[in-house]
């Protein structure tokens, strides 16, 4: 019998496809309509997470709703250009953004993929200096801009806001550090498990188990840890052969974790 593969017939409709870019293509001309009741900042929760850790009071939370100014990006537009100079500091509330770079024929290479809530780009907004990659909304996502200065006027009348903000930077610095690491020194296999490791979640059926809803199509994930699309679909058949995974779909059943985490730290 066919092992699973990491191809759907069929993908969902929030992952299809999206068409390449013209060059001309740049931010969302216009905000898309919201449901009645909707909104389109943060809420407490989101802020927190933004800020590495529990919800934000009330006060935290209005006085950053009141520097910010949300924006909707359909789905396949860029949400920014490289070489563009950002007027404030970027976040994406929901919705799905690739980072990366597009080539020449248009084609967007993948190098990072980002879940609302989180920052796009906290240095370029801070320093002033242009974005030194491309942002590409995967899904229709709400992206919201806070200026420095009233980034830094918020910081200033809650200090504990500037020293998380610190942590979640660091942090960030940390992930980039441990992903060049694995690039220069892992082979693909150890790169693909550690990835599929970062994304595991508790199996309720199967608590010895893991389960992974995978974010992106297969491309997607082959271009993050620069390998092919064919590369990353027989390292998954390998994984699944050794009994490892068992793929349906978007969703990757994790049958022995503690294998998976063994491929990932190997070298």
């Amino acid at each position: 019998m066919d092992q699973p593969t990491l191809s759907p017939p069929s993908p969902p409709t929030e992952r299809a496809p999206l068409t390449r870019l013209r060059a001309s293509s740049r931010v969302a001309a216009a905000p898309a309509p919201l449901g009645p009741g909707m909104s389109m900042l943060p809420d407490a929760r989101q802020w927190g997470q933004l800020f590495g850790g529990a919800a934000l009071g009330h006060a935290e939370a209005s006085a950053l709703n009141e520097a910010t100014r949300p924006r909707r990006v359909p789905a396949g537009l860029l949400v920014f250009a490289q070489g563009e100079r950002p007027r404030g500091l970027l976040l994406v509330v929901d919705g799905d953004v690739a980072l990366g770079l597009r080539g020449s024929d248009m084609a967007f290479r993948t190098e990072r993929h980002l879940h609302g809530p989180a920052w796009l780009d906290l240095s370029a907004g801070w320093l002033g200096e242009p974005h030194a990659i491309d942002g590409r909304a995967m899904t229709s996502a709400t992206i919201a801009e806070l200026s420095r200065e009233a980034m830094g006027s918020v910081l200033e009348r809650f200090p504990v806001l500037a020293r998380r903000l610190v942590t979640t930077l660091a942090r960030e610095v940390r992930a980039l550090a441990v992903n060049t690491h694995d690039l220069m020194h892992k082979d693909a296999p150890a790169r693909l498990a550690a990835w599929l490791n970062e994304r595991c979640q508790p199996d309720p059926v199967h608590p010895e188990r893991a389960l992974i809803q995978l974010p992106m199509r297969k491309r997607d994930i082959a271009s993050q840890l620069a390998i092919t699309p064919e590369t990353l679909s027989r390292l998954m058949r390998s994984f699944t052969s050794q009994g490892v995974l068992q793929v349906a779909g978007y969703t990757v059943h994790v049958l022995d974790p503690a294998a998976l985490a063994a491929i990932a730290r190997s070298h």
